[in-house]
This record gives C-alpha cells, sequence and structure tokens, in this order.
C-alpha cells in the first residue's frame, strides 16, 4: 500500500487573480489511487454532519462544499477503491458504505453506520480552500 501524505494551501491563494472565483471546499487528488472521499463538518449545536461519497480520479479535483466555508475546521476520510485508508486521522465519524448524510458521531455502529477516523483539516477560517492528497516518498 502506497503511503500518502496530505498537505492543505488556502484556496484564497490558489485562486489569487482569478476574477469572480466561488468560495469553496476541494480535494485534489495527486496521488496515483482512485480516491473514494467522505467529508464532516459541525452541524448544529455539537452534532457533525458526514457525508459522502465523492470519487476523484488521479490528478482530479472535486467539490465537496459548493459554498463559502463556515467553520475553520472540516475532517476529511478517504479510501482507495479496495477499502484501504489513505487519508484517515484520529476524530471518529460515521460513514456509510453508499452514498449518504449522516446527522452525529455518536454510536456509529450501533446506528447501523460505520466507524471512520477523519483527518482534521484547519482552513485558518478562509471562505475557500483546496486539500491536496499527495504521494509519499518511499
Amino acid at each position: 500500500m502506497k503511503r500518502i501524505r496530505c498537505a492543505a494551501l488556502a484556496g484564497s491563494i490558489l485562486l489569487a487573480g482569478a476574477a469572480g472565483a466561488a468560495a469553496e471546499l476541494r480535494l485534489c487528488n495527486q496521488s496515483f489511487e482512485v480516491l473514494n472521499v467522505a467529508l464532516a463538518e459541525p452541524g448544529e449545536g455539537q452534532a457533525f454532519l458526514t457525508r459522502g461519497w465523492w470519487r476523484v480520479a488521479p490528478n482530479q479535483c472535486a467539490t465537496l462544499q459548493r459554498e463559502s466555508l463556515g467553520s475553520r475546521y472540516y475532517y476529511v476520510f478517504a479510501t482507495d477503491v479496495f477499502g484501504n485508508d489513505v487519508l484517515a486521522g484520529s476524530i471518529p465519524m460515521c460513514v456509510a458504505p453508499r452514498r449518504f448524510e449522516i446527522s452525529g458521531q455518536q454510536d456509529c455502529l450501533l446506528r447501523g453506520y460505520l466507524d471512520a477516523r477523519f483527518a482534521e483539516i484547519d482552513t485558518g477560517m478562509q471562505s475557500s480552500w483546496t486539500i491536496f492528497v499527495t504521494p509519499r516518498p518511499n
């Protein structure tokens, strides 16, 4: 299994000079794997909302959220097409095998969902952000 590293770069830097660029959260896959990506974001009160899946081919990008970012922290999880974790962290959230939208992160297994560990992405309160997933050197 190839190791993958995640590097985030402020979308405002990437979009500098682009007139009328839309605020959004994007993930760009610079690895050699097809990625299945899930996103979690703060919801109402203490609850989190997790959504997935976006399929992102190598050297492609996907827009995970089309509106201006309203939170400093977002959480991302990605697997390869074989279900191996490619981008994971330490924050437990719920996912499902097929397209999903889940409110709350507690008792995933008891509620019929799968448990996944999401990586925390600090957007620095920017209105746009791009996450890059790149292969690690061996």
